[in-house]
């Protein structure tokens, strides 16, 4: 199997257990969906709750801001069928942290959030500094790039371990091309895919 690693982002970017927002779907393992560019609504019919999941957490999230003196713009949408909060601004790359680490724990207590208000989990989706979209972007090229391999070798190409949200985001790209397929393996916090050829 061939090992490939996944590029570094030099600006702040970012679950298949928890990831992507261009998929309605979920991944073998995921519930994370991230929605498509463009594809935003803000408060569109039976959405109300999910806005209001969004209006919530956009609140828990702004008094997070105020606590640690950081200034951004916060967005409350509905998006592939999940409340989203964005927050944009300068300054915000300690509230992403390394691979998005920080990032996911934000997102985890601001659902956290979101559930002692209305008693419901959510699917909440948490963005800093357009990490999610950025790192949507370099996933996809490491997923083509794997297929590439895959269907020039013949061979299983094994990427390194990757968090829910990223899996989610590989596993979309290579579903979506013939003659390959992906899958998981491993438990967290090393759980990677496997992209080989389609049988």
């Amino acid at each position: 199997m061939t090992e490939t690693s996944i590029p570094r982002a030099e600006q702040p970017l970012d679950e298949e257990e928890t990831a992507t927002l261009e998929v309605d779907g979920d991944d073998t393992e995921a519930d994370d969906a991230e929605a498509p560019a463009g594809g935003r609504e803000k408060k569109g019919a039976g959405e109300s709750d999910l806005f209001r999941q969004s209006e919530i957490a956009a609140d828990y999230v702004e008094g997070l801001l105020d606590i640690l003196d950081y200034d951004g713009d916060i967005d409350e949408l509905v998006a592939g069928g999940r409340p989203v909060v964005e927050v944009v601004g300068s300054r915000l790359q300690n509230l992403v942290g390394q691979r998005g680490a920080t990032l996911e724990a934000l997102q985890e207590l601001t659902r956290l959030a979101v559930f002692r208000q209305t008693g419901t989990p959510s699917r909440l989706l948490l963005d800093v500094g357009g990490y999610r979209a950025n790192r949507r972007k370099e996933l996809a090229a490491v997923a083509k790039n794997a297929v590439e391999k895959v269907k020039e070798y013949g061979e299983p190409v094994r990427l390194e371990a990757m968090n829910a949200f990223e899996r989610k985001c590989v596993h979309d790209v290579v579903n979506a091309m013939a003659g390959v397929a992906s899958e998981s393996e491993g438990v967290e916090p090393n759980r990677r895919i496997v992209v080989r050829p389609a049988d």
